[in-house]
């Protein structure tokens, strides 16, 4: 595991409501990405695919047909559909042409790529038409498609995760792809999901660990079943899946990546293969439904009131129509995680409040290609409406998130916490990974009779620049005071820090209307169709920048941010602050 949580000597109480009271100190190993000298092995062993060894291992019979056509159970996005039946892709604003798209060359961002390779698509064109609408535009993408990489896998195309996901969707929505009487061409269908089985029994433990991992052995589980003579890979599949969950999901269900696009994926990955043992008539393993009855609770305590998921580890605001979908084709009724300690989120429910935190190190850099520096930001909805939110959005470039968007939505300028000397609690490299910063956090968290108490503290700023941030949260019983206080002590150990400009940044959620108070030392905070709350802060002058908010689609949406501008003292310094709901 990327992340181990070591509990401080005195014994911690366990609650009824699975909150472990007291101390925890979360550490996480350095981690620079891959090295040198593995990137290089990693690059021979893609170009091993290509061989003619590996081609001759996908050799085999392939079957006649399939034995059954799983369902589906969750719906399209009807503009993407309805833009494929138009003759065109639509991925995150960007379109491709049907009767220009060349597989050979393929001049797309990574993501929109993946949407192709994986033909994620069919669901979408199946959910605005009939089959008889749908099935000539699938079969010409498809011959399109088996034109470049039937025979020869290539990285991006036959990546375990675009492999398992398009067996999936292959079989899920086979009417569409084997409705031709052309004979040759259902031929060749059978035969590529048969290759693809046989590239995933060799490939499926070499991907990353984590969602790729998990996505590719289900879908051997799922092509065992699906195809003739599959119970000697149904056992091997199992095997590995089992090995897949257990170390690509921390004990209490969160992914390790700890992005929340990721635990959707994986839900729905897992719901999907469950959906195979239905039409199979089979009794799933028991650990599949354990594994389901882990990370579905873990998902919803990430929602908000409205239901819909925070802006976490480059997420954007997914909405609650999907996670909905998703939840209930796993078939798990659970009540949201109020406590994940390895997976590092803290939820806080009071009255109509919700309130979110990241009180854990940044995923390490090799299981996340959208980690963010947000160590002890928060959110807060009250009822269906949000509050504070994190900008989010990084893990969805598109046509209106580009690269450099992408990157200064990782900052931690960009979630709702204290910046210092304008630095990231953990440094983002130039290429992109996460490089030094946040490796511990000490956790306390008490349930009180008059509401909660939340403090943390991290180590993101003591190398560089000598000082610790603790982070103490206090929420009422029935949500309508939060009040907080950020403090920066000198480390000890440490040369005395010098002298440094603090800034503490709220971001505020689109419909929320900040008005400064004469002081510089307050706002109220109107919210569209929702209640009053005012905000104060002790220390520093107040003033409202411009902001940013993505959506769960990837498009920004533009909002305002309060920003507490103090000083980081040698001798230590806070900025304490209230959010209290007025009307």
């Amino acid at each position: 595991m990327s992340a181990r949580k070591v509990p401080e000597p005195a014994a911690p109480e366990s609650s009824d409501d699975g909150i472990e009271q007291g101390k925890r100190l979360i550490r996480v190993a350095d981690d620079k990405g891959l090295s040198l000298a593995q990137k290089i092995a990693n690059h021979f062993y893609l170009l091993s695919w290509k061989t003619p060894i590996h081609g001759r291992k996908l050799r085999g019979k392939y079957p006649l047909k399939l034995l059954a056509v799983p369902d589906d159970e969750l719906p399209g996005d009807t503009r993407a559909g309805q833009a494929i039946r138009a003759g065109y892709f639509l991925f995150r604003g960007k379109k491709q042409i049907i009767d220009t798209l060349d597989f050979a060359r393929l001049d797309l961002d990574p993501a929109f790529a993946d949407y192709l390779h994986s033909f994620r698509w069919l669901r979408d064109l199946a959910s605005v038409a009939s089959r008889e609408q749908a099935a000539p535009i699938a079969e010409n993408v498809m011959r399109k498609w088996l034109a470049v990489h039937a025979e020869t896998p290539s990285e991006q195309a036959w990546r375990a995760d675009n492999a398992g996901w398009r067996l999936f969707f292959w079989t899920a929505h086979a009417p569409l792809i084997l409705s031709s009487s052309d004979l040759v061409y259902r031929s060749l269908v059978l035969n590529c999901i048969a290759r693809t089985a046989r590239h995933l029994d060799r490939i499926a433990d070499k991907a990353p660990m984590g969602l790729p991992r998990i996505v590719g052995w289900s879908a051997i589980v799922a092509a065992s079943m699906l195809m003739p003579g599959g119970a000697a890979r149904k056992l091997f599949g199992e095997a590995g899946l089992k090995r897949a969950i257990d170390s690509g999901f921390y004990p209490d269900g969160g992914i390790v990546s700890r992005s929340p696009l990721a635990q959707v994926e994986a839900v729905m990955a897992l719901s999907m293969l469950r959906a195979v043992y239905d039409v199979r008539r089979e009794t799933a393993p028991g650990f599949l439904y354990d594994g389901l009855n882990r990370i579905v609770p873990a998902l919803l305590g990430l929602t908000h009131g409205d239901g819909g998921l925070g802006n976490w580890q480059g997420a954007g605001a997914i909405d609650p129509a999907i996670v909905n979908a998703v939840i209930a084709a796993s078939r798990v009724r659970a009540r949201p995680l109020r406590q994940a300690r390895d997976w590092g989120y803290q939820r806080i429910a009071a009255g109509a409040s919700v309130v979110q935190i990241d009180a854990a190190p940044p995923p390490v850099a090799r299981l996340a290609d959208a980690g963010c520096a947000s160590t002890g930001a928060i959110e807060i909805s009250d009822g269906p409406h949000r509050l504070i939110v994190n900008c989010g959005g990084a893990g969805l470039e598109g046509a209106w998130i580009p690269r450099d968007l992408a990157q200064g939505l990782r900052t931690t300028a960009a979630h709702s916490t204290l910046v210092l000397d304008d630095c990231n609690s953990t440094a983002l490299m130039p290429d992109g990974t996460l490089g030094r910063g946040v490796t511990e956090v000490e956790l306390n968290r008490q349930e009180l009779d008059n509401g909660s108490r939340v403090d943390l503290s991290h180590d993101g700023y003591v190398r560089r620049i000598g000082y610790v941030h603790r982070r103490l949260l206090l929420v009422s019983g029935d949500g309508k005071e939060i009040r907080g206080e950020d403090m920066l002590t000198p480390a000890q150990r440490r040369r005395k820090p010098a002298k440094l400009p603090a800034v503490l940044r709220f971001h505020l959620a689109p419909g929320v209307e900040p008005t400064l108070t004469a002081d510089n030392q307050g706002a109220l905070l109107r919210i569209d169709m929702g209640a009053l709350w005012q905000f104060r802060t002790g220390t520093g002058i107040l003033t409202v920048e411009d902001s940013l908010w993505v959506d769960g689609d990837g498009r920004p949406h533009p909002t305002k941010q309060m920003v507490v501008t103090s000083e980081a003292l040698p001798g230590g310094s806070s900025i304490g602050w209230l959010f209290k709901r007025v009307g």
